[in-house]
């Protein structure tokens, strides 16, 4: 019976940031039913740690671990906010006696995740950088998301960038046509209206089954490249604005981004999986 954590990311207290499902492990379960277990879950996503095999996890003969993310409906390459939260209930709940997790992926290769200096209790995530290319608006994207933005840019995902914060908080878009667009997801950016944060987003992927996310890791390593540019600043505080809402914290290195911050554990159990 595998360890199960529910853990809210990019939060220091319950109830906000961004819920993800943990799955602890000593072998790797086959993918049918990873998405079985996900699609359970019903979360945005939910992350499955392979430790070693054979080894329990507080007993880890290195530090390294390999990592797998799903949404309801789909295996995906790069998550951040289980990422945070794998890191977290290793570190809280499993007795990880290395100071970093070293989690090896199939996707996004090697991804870093430590505790931060300032303040305590923050985790710091190493990822790759994913900087957008400036591109045509898709047809029917504006329609799609209620609203005209300014500028339009392309890596994994789509950036539509806004005048105003204002603006992001007003978006109703239209999931359906959101799930049309040739894109894995579209995330809604502006600059700030509060001087605690450099810029906000919101971040939708209905064709992933999650409609809108509360605070989205991946999300930043885009968003960190874009401002960083344009406010020619490397570190920046963005401030996603869904319902739930989260701050991330971002440093631009290179082709890398540190993303940094806070993890709350919601539950913890075990699942019932059939021999």
């Amino acid at each position: 019976m595998p360890p199960y954590h529910i853990v809210d990311a990019f939060s220091d207290h319950l109830f906000a940031g961004n819920p993800a499902g943990v799955c602890v492990l000593t072998h790797a379960l086959p993918v049918e039913t990873m998405q079985s277990i996900a699609a359970e879950n019903n979360l945005a996503e939910t992350a499955f740690v392979v430790i070693a095999p054979n080894a329990t996890p507080h007993t880890a003969p290195h530090d390294t671990a390999h990592l797998r993310w799903f949404t309801p409906t789909q295996e995906v390459d790069l998550c951040g906010h289980a990422t945070l939260a794998a890191a977290h209930v290793l570190f809280e709940h499993h007795d990880w006696p290395h100071p970093a997790v070293h989690f090896t992926t199939q996707t996004a290769g090697p991804l870093i995740v430590a505790h931060d200096s300032t303040p305590p209790k923050r985790l710091r995530m190493n990822f790759p950088a994913r900087p957008a290319e400036p591109c045509a608006a898709p047809d029917g994207l504006a329609d799609a998301l209620g609203a005209q933005p300014t500028h339009v840019a392309t890596a994994r995902d789509l950036l539509a960038v806004f005048d105003h914060a204002k603006d992001i908080r007003a978006l109703s878009p239209t999931m359906q046509a959101l799930a049309q667009l040739d894109a894995f997801a579209i995330i809604a950016t502006a600059p700030s209206d509060d001087p605690a944060h450099d810029f906000v987003s919101r971040f939708f992927a209905p064709g992933a089954g999650v409609n809108e996310d509360p605070v989205t890791g991946s999300a930043h390593c885009t968003l960190a490249p874009y401002w960083a540019q344009r406010l020619g600043k490397t570190k920046l505080i963005g401030h996603q604005v869904s319902a739930r809402g989260g701050v991330v914290h971002c440093q631009l290195r290179g082709d890398r981004v540190h993303l940094s911050g806070h993890a709350t554990t919601y539950l913890s159990g075990q699942l019932h999986l059939p021999s």
